[in-house]
C-alpha cells in the first residue's frame, strides 16, 4: 500500500520532466533565432551559447522595417491572408451546414471527394492552378493568390465546420422556424452564433494557409511589388551572401501577428478543435 504513493509521485516527476524536455527543445530554436537576430555583425559566427549576445543591437531590427520593403510585404501578406480567412470562412459555413442538415443524392461522394483533395499537397496542384490562373489572366496578381489559396483550404474548413454543426441539435432551429423565421435567418441567428469557436478554427487556419504558404506564392508572383513576406525574407538570401540577422529579424517579426492571433483567440481554440471532432 505504502509503494502507491511513491510509484505516482515518480509518474509524475517523469511526466514533468517529459513536459519540460519537450518544451525545451521546441523553444531551443526560437530563441537561437532572437540571439542571431540581436547579434552585432562581427557576430554573426559565433559559437556563443549566451541568450543575449554580447553588445546586442536592434540594428538587424532597424534594418529590416526601414532599409527593406518589409512594409510592403507586410501590407501584401495581411491583403491575401485576410481575404484568404474571410471568403474560406464564409464559404465553409456554408458547404458546412448543406452537407450537415441536408441528405441529397451524392452527398457521401461528395464529402468523400472533399476529403480526399486534401490528401493532395499543394505542389502536387501547382501545376493545373497556374494554368487555370494563366487563362483567366490572374498569374501575378494577388485575387489569383488568395483563390489558390481559399481552394487549398476549403476541405479541412468545410469538414470542420460540417463537424460542428452536427454537434448543434436540429430542434434549435426548428423552434425558430416554429416562431416565424425563414430557413436562412434560423440558420444566421441560431446556429451561427452558435458555432463561433469553429468560425474561428476554419478562420485561423484560412488565415496561417495565406500568411506562410511560400511555394505557391513563389510561382505565381513574379512580380517584387507584389512579394510576400515568406517571398522578401527569401529574396535576402543570395547567391553570395546571406543577411542572416536580417532574416531572423524579420522572421521575429512575421511570428508576432500570428502569436497575438492565437493568444486573442485561444479561448475558442480548445472547444472548437474537440467539438467539431466529435461527430464525423
Amino acid at each position: 500500500m505504502r509503494a502507491r504513493p511513491a510509484a505516482r509521485l515518480w509518474s509524475h516527476v517523469w511526466v514533468h520532466a517529459l513536459v519540460w524536455l519537450f518544451v525545451l527543445f521546441s523553444i531551443y530554436p526560437i530563441l537561437q533565432v532572437v540571439n542571431i537576430s540581436l547579434r552585432p555583425g562581427d557576430q554573426l559566427y559565433t559559437t556563443d551559447l549566451r541568450l543575449i549576445p554580447r553588445d546586442a543591437t536592434l540594428g538587424a531590427y532597424r534594418a529590416i522595417l526601414f532599409d527593406k520593403p518589409f512594409p510592403t510585404w507586410l501590407r501584401n501578406s495581411l491583403l491575401v491572408s485576410v481575404s484568404t480567412a474571410l471568403i474560406g470562412v464564409s464559404l465553409a459555413s456554408l458547404a458546412g451546414y448543406a452537407f450537415s442538415r441536408s441528405r441529397f443524392r451524392g452527398r457521401g461522394a461528395a464529402l468523400q471527394g472533399i476529403l480526399v483533395t486534401q490528401m493532395f499537397p499543394a505542389t502536387m496542384l501547382l501545376l493545373p492552378l497556374y494554368m487555370i490562373m494563366r487563362k483567366v489572366q490572374l498569374v501575378d496578381t494577388l485575387v489569383g493568390v488568395v483563390i489558390a489559396y481559399v481552394a487549398t483550404a476549403l476541405p479541412f474548413c468545410v469538414w470542420t465546420m460540417k463537424g460542428y454543426y452536427d454537434t448543434i441539435p436540429v430542434d434549435l432551429e426548428e423552434a425558430a422556424l416554429i416562431d416565424g423565421a425563414s430557413r436562412f435567418q434560423a440558420f444566421r441567428r441560431v446556429t451561427l452564433p452558435l458555432s463561433a469557436p469553429a468560425l474561428v478554427i476554419t478562420g485561423l487556419f484560412s488565415f496561417m494557409t495565406g500568411w506562410s504558404e511560400f511555394i505557391v506564392a513563389r510561382v505565381m508572383l513574379p512580380s517584387a511589388e507584389l512579394h510576400t513576406l515568406p517571398l522578401g525574407l527569401e529574396s535576402l538570401a543570395t547567391t553570395y551572401q546571406t543577411e542572416w540577422a536580417n532574416y531572423a529579424a524579420g522572421s521575429v517579426l512575421v511570428c508576432i501577428p500570428v502569436v497575438v492571433l492565437f493568444l486573442v483567440l485561444s479561448r475558442y481554440l480548445i472547444s472548437g478543435l474537440t467539438l467539431g471532432g466529435v461527430k464525423g
